[in-house]
C-alpha cells in the first residue's frame, strides 16, 4: 500500500465512509488536533517516566485513536446499508471517563495541596505534559464548535475535558518525580 494517494492535493480529504471535505473543515481541525496530542503524547512517553504512567499513556493514546475516528465519521456514515454500525463497538465509554478520574485522583492524594495556580515548566517532561494539556484542551473546544454544526456523541467532550485534568494533575506528578521545583503564579 502506498503512503500516498495525490487525492489530498487540491485540499480535499476523505473522511470515514468517504465524503470528502476540505482540509480546512472544522472536523478535520479537531480530529488533526486530537492527532497533535497523540503525539505530544508519545513525547511525553518517551521521556524517563515510571512504568505505571508509561503504560497509561500508551492506554490514553490508543484511546485517542478511538476519539479520531469518532470525530473523522460524519453522523450519516455511521450505518452500512446493512444496518451495522461502521466502526463496530468503537467508543468513548463511561469506563475511560472513570478510569482517567480514578488515576487523577490517585495521583491527587500523593501531590502537595494546590493553593495557585501554577507556571508551566521546572522540567523538560514537564513542560511537554502542559504542552499536550494545551492541545487537549484546543482540541476540546473545536469539538464544541464541531458540535454546534454537527451531532457529536457527548462523551467525546466530556473525555477530552477529563484527559486535560489528568495531564495537569500528571505535570505536578512529573514535577515532583523530576525534583522540579513547582512555581506558583501569584499576582
Amino acid at each position: 500500500m502506498k503512503i500516498y494517494t495525490k487525492t489530498g492535493d487540491k485540499g480535499e480529504t476523505g473522511l470515514y465512509g468517504g465524503t470528502k471535505v476540505s482540509k480546512a473543515d472544522i472536523r478535520i481541525e479537531a480530529y488533526g488536533t486530537v492527532d497533535e496530542l497523540n503525539s505530544y503524547l508519545g513525547l511525553v512517553r518517551d521521556q524517563k517516566i515510571d512504568a505505571y504512567t508509561f503504560e497509561n499513556l500508551i492506554k490514553i493514546q490508543k484511546e485517542l485513536f478511538v476519539v479520531g475516528a469518532i470525530l473523522a465519521t460524519p453522523q450519516e456514515k455511521e450505518t452500512l446499508k446493512n444496518g451495522e454500525k461502521r466502526l463496530g463497538r468503537t467508543m468513548v465509554t463511561d469506563q475511560m471517563i472513570t478510569d482517567l478520574e480514578n488515576e487523577i485522583d490517585k495521583m491527587d492524594a500523593e501531590l502537595p495541596q494546590m493553593t495557585h495556580f501554577v507556571l508551566p515548566g521546572g522540567h523538560t517532561t514537564v513542560s511537554y505534559c502542559h504542552i499536550a494539556r494545551a492541545v487537549c484542551r484546543r482540541a476540546e473546544r473545536l469539538v464544541v464548535v464541531l458540535q454546534q454544526k454537527e451531532i457529536i456523541e457527548p462523551s467525546v467532550i466530556k473525555y477530552l475535558n477529563r484527559l486535560s485534568d489528568y495531564l495537569f494533575v500528571l505535570a505536578r506528578k512529573l514535577t515532583i518525580d523530576n525534583k522540579a521545583q513547582e512555581i506558583k503564579w501569584i499576582p
